[in-house]
């Protein structure tokens, strides 16, 4: 019994000295990973506080500071606008500049469709402008200019270029304004191909009637060209293809028409020459 006793307290003790050792182990091996994790946090707080202070330094730092703006597309005044509109004229770091922000800014004056920037270091800014390119005059509550989409992108001041075709006619209605718009332009891009009187040089008016109506003013010939009604409203289609083939084949008549009542000395009695009609125009002449 004694012997059994004995064993049995040496077993005892033996099992105690191992649950030490495991315990001091574990504990070893947590303090060697959190020595590990500490000493990893430490390296990256060292190199993300480095790479900050290099930041601050290159913001600060007269190698990479911004000396010139490289403005393309635009000139003169639009130019010193845009310049001082998004303060690029403070000598500021090149790699401070937010081109984001500045693009946003720029977009934002109305002789601007669209701008591309880009760094090139060390003290260079490159500015590619889109300028809008005005198309016609838009006569409304006040007068616009409108680019070749058929979009409003700036009120006319008086000091200001408006020898333009002008539009009339416009509905109140946006939608119908969008679609009458449409039409201008259409018409506008196929008078661009012609030459001499019947230029889009000589177009003065284009009046579109919500109804679709459309009549064309020119400034050599003063009186009222009606057109056909039925306009196409998808760029690109086949049935535009058709309609402006009949309208430079009803232009073709329009200046054999002029031509002849020239000859016939009754030009100046004309009111109205309506080219809505498939077999030829129908010719109003006013009292005299």
């Amino acid at each position: 019994m004694k012997r059994r006793s004995v064993l049995n307290n040496q077993s005892v003790r033996k099992r105690g000295k191992g649950s030490v050792f495991l315990f001091f182990n574990t504990i070893h091996r947590l303090g060697s990973c959190l020595l590990k994790v500490s000493l990893l946090f430490v390296v990256i707080g060292v190199i993300s506080i480095s790479f900050l202070s290099l930041y601050h330094y290159l913001l600060k730092s007269p190698y990479i500071r911004l000396e010139e703006v490289d403005m393309r597309g635009v000139d003169g005044e639009i130019k010193n606008e845009l310049i001082k509109m998004c303060g690029l004229d403070d000598k500021r770091s090149l790699l401070a500049l937010h081109l984001n922000e500045l693009k946003q800014k720029m977009e934002k004056h109305p002789w601007i469709r669209s701008v591309k920037l880009e760094r090139r270091f060390p003290h260079i800014l490159i500015v590619q402008a889109e300028k809008e390119i005005p198309l016609a005059l838009i006569l409304r509550d006040k007068v616009y200019y409108m680019n070749r989409w058929g979009e409003a992108f700036k009120e006319v001041d008086k000091s200001e270029e408006m020898d333009f075709p002008v539009i009339t006619g416009l509905s109140k209605e946006e939608a119908d304004v969008k679609k009458q718009l449409g039409i201008a332009v259409f018409i506008i891009k196929i008078l661009e191909s012609e030459e001499g009187q019947w230029s889009l040089n000589e177009l003065s008016e284009i009046n579109v009637k919500k109804d679709g109506e459309l009549s064309l003013y020119f400034n050599h010939l003063p009186v009222e060209i009606k057109l056909m009604s039925d306009l196409p409203t998808i760029a690109g289609s086949a049935y535009e293809e058709k309609w402006a083939a009949d309208f430079s084949n009803g232009l073709d008549g329009l200046k054999k028409v002029a031509d002849h009542l020239r000859q016939t000395g009754r030009i100046h009695q004309v009111t109205k020459i309506d080219l809505n009609y498939v077999d030829g125009a129908v010719v109003t002449f006013g009292k005299v």
